[in-house]
């Protein structure tokens, strides 16, 4: 169970909220299959899959039209809900455990019992078998209310963000510490042996749980591989003072999620390097000191941090930020800051996303530095437009 001090409101309060947006929506059945949506909503974590605090299951919420009254399920191995405390939990919300496959039955009957019953889901986030159940007609197909509501973080999950940062922030001064006495001496430092001590060092904080992704460490043409892995094979690199090393990594925490990047040189750069890391970190700042007006959505935002590239004839292919979970998913929408101009999805006050301005030069080496940042209202004074600013 993910205490409620974090988790901010009770999941009678998140199923309510549902059950309003439903009747907004037309809809009588409400499916969520993407595993943060359910997690977030009933406020349980799980190890079900690593690094993500999630478990795999569904979640429904039937509503009568005639009645109003509402029926909630949850579909999983009924082992993972046997606890006394989910048990509670579950049973004060009025939420039934059901096999994890007598979902598709459940939505036939549901759409069975009248020929107005209508099914909202998410399909961009709902596998195709769930999904081809419910025809067109009979489809409310938008972005799921859970999706939103935790994106948008209240007091306690800004508070536990907060937290979450701090404690890390211990855990990758003391790695740094480490990392620059060590190179410094002359000693060369493999990729492995990077991730394995920054791991370490967070995991003597309290309320660790995991990292909230595989660590990215690589060093000279590794950190131009942008998801890249270090294992201890051939492409394993050694971090001395002639190349730089690019370190994305980040904690799962009873409290919170983290997501850092920072790129460090322990000898002399070359010139260009110097210059495109210059560039990388203007376009990280201008994201964060940046003003803009309500309903603006993440693709406005993101040349914000790229202007200093293009500037120079440069890019990076990757977006600039995304959402991250309150003591869930490191990645989270439906808000991105990226090119992508189809994602019209506004970043409101509350939201949290990461600034991630990066320059990779293949064969040689990768900069990106990034933080995350909490969206709130810009004192602006009277704008004479009558409607708000934000900064992140």
């Amino acid at each position: 169970v993910h205490p409620l001090q974090y988790a901010g409101l009770t999941v009678a309060e998140k199923l309510a909220s549902v059950t309003s947006q439903m009747k907004k929506k037309g809809a009588t059945a409400a499916v969520f299959a993407a595993l943060d949506d359910v997690a977030y909503l009933l406020n349980l974590r799980a190890r079900d899959v690593d690094c993500n605090p999630v478990g795999v299951s569904y979640f429904t919420l039937f509503c009568d039209k005639e009645t109003g009254t509402t029926v909630a399920r949850l579909y999983c191995d009924p082992a993972k809900a046997a606890s006394e405390e989910v048990r509670e939990q579950l049973k004060e919300a009025g939420v039934t455990v059901c096999p994890y496959d007598s979902l598709p039955n459940d939505i036939a009957e549901h759409m069975e019992a009248c020929a107005e019953n209508k099914v909202w889901l998410d399909q961009k986030r709902c596998n195709h078998a769930v999904a081809r159940l419910v025809p067109d007609d009979r489809l409310v197909d938008d972005v799921t209310t859970a999706a939103r509501m935790k994106a948008v973080k209240n007091e306690a999950e800004i508070k536990g963000m907060q937290m979450a940062h701090e404690v890390d922030g211990v855990a990758m001064a003391e790695f740094m510490a480490w990392l620059e006495k060590t190179v410094l001496a002359g000693r060369k430092v493999s990729e492995v042996e990077v991730d394995r001590v920054l791991t370490a060092a967070r995991a003597r904080q309290d309320g660790f749980l995991e990292p909230s992704f595989p660590t990215i460490a690589g060093v000279g043409s590794n950190g131009a591989i942008i998801h890249y892995k270090a294992c201890e094979n051939d492409t394993m690199k050694y971090l001395g003072q002639e190349d730089p090393i690019l370190i994305d990594s980040g904690g799962q925490y009873v409290y919170g999620t983290t997501d850092v990047t920072r790129t460090w040189h322990f000898g002399k750069p070359t010139e260009e390097f110097v210059e495109m890391y210059t560039r990388v970190l203007k376009g990280n700042i201008a994201l964060d000191s940046t003003v803009f007006p309500e309903e603006t959505p993440g693709f406005v935002l993101d040349a914000f941090a790229r202007q200093f590239l293009w500037k120079a004839g440069r890019n990076y292919g990757h977006g600039t930020g995304h959402g991250v979970g309150a003591a869930l998913n490191v990645h989270e929408g439906p808000q991105s800051i990226s090119p992508r101009f189809d994602n019209r999805e506004p970043v409101v006050e509350g939201m949290i996303v990461s600034n991630e301005p990066g320059y990779y030069v293949p064969g040689l080496y990768g900069i990106r530095i990034e933080n995350l940042l909490l969206t709130v209202k810009a004192e602006v004074g009277n704008s004479g437009e009558g409607r708000g600013f934000f900064k992140i």
